[in-house]
């Protein structure tokens, strides 16, 4: 049984989570056993691909990739849900002939849960490491799924197109700014209402949060960042990360935060 976390270490500590809201519970829940004021404020929320098209046709033909990679349990869920809508077999068997590689352990928990094994796991949770991954294997010819989000970096279809593999990287899904939390930033800068953490869990988070009018919630308050790509792109908007994950995980970013 794992002991209790030490209670009290962010105590009075307001903490914003940027994290779209059906993925912020875990954060929320060790945040708050550490007795933080937890406000959540979901800085993207996940919509289908503008075009469905491209991903619909890789569904349908999965027998035909050698390999298929997962950045996000975004992906993973949007991918799932459109094989349902389709009236596809379930993921786990469209993919059963295809070796699966997921960016880090939430992405591979989420692909597990659906009954399809990750055979390739990166030792560092970001784009720059799936490619470094696959270094030792030989690709020339070799077919991959790249199902990601709309805009995404083209670091990893790049790097193995490089050497010689056939990468469709196709849209799952596309992000949007919540309303709402527009709303929620408005009325806390309108309250001036004290922030101690803001945690970015991904550089859209970041860009959003800053579309969204929440650069005055930022003065006087730390900013916790998941890893080294949203640092880059806090960077580029002028932020100073004061805490920065170690391990690109909810429990990395709460251990940043605590060192800080």
């Amino acid at each position: 049984m794992k002991p209790d976390p030490p209670r009290g270490e962010l105590a009075g500590r307001r903490v914003i989570i940027t994290r779209p809201l059906h993925q912020a519970a875990e954060l929320r829940e060790m945040l708050e056993a550490r007795d933080a004021t937890v406000l959540l404020i979901p800085a993207l929320e996940i919509l289908p691909p503008a075009n469905p098209g491209p991903l619909d046709d890789a569904l349908r033909e999965t027998g035909r990739y050698q390999w298929a990679i997962f950045t996000s349990a975004n992906t993973v869920e949007r991918v799932a849900a459109r094989a349902v809508e389709l009236g596809l077999p379930p993921l786990g068997d469209l993919l059963a002939t295809a070796r699966i590689c997921a960016i880090g352990p939430a992405t591979r928990a989420a692909l597990e849960t659906l009954g399809c094994p990750v055979a390739l796991l990166p030792e560092q949770y970001v784009a720059e490491s799936i490619a470094a991954a696959f270094s030792v294997l030989p690709l020339e010819g070799v077919r991959f799924l790249l199902p990601r989000a709309e805009a995404a970096r083209d670091v990893v279809p790049e790097a193995l197109r490089a050497r010689g593999a056939l990468v469709d990287a196709v849209d799952a899904y596309r992000s949007a700014i919540p309303a709402a939390s527009v709303a929620a930033v408005a009325a806390l800068i309108e309250r001036a209402e004290r922030v101690d953490w803001v945690a970015f869990t991904s550089g859209s988070t970041v860009a959003n949060f800053l579309a969204m009018g929440g650069q005055p919630l930022l003065k006087g308050a730390r900013i916790a960042s998941i890893g080294p790509v949203t640092s880059e792109v806090a960077a580029k908007h002028g932020l100073r990360v004061n805490a920065e994950a170690e391990v690109h995980t909810a429990e990395g970013l709460v251990a940043a935060m605590l060192r800080d």
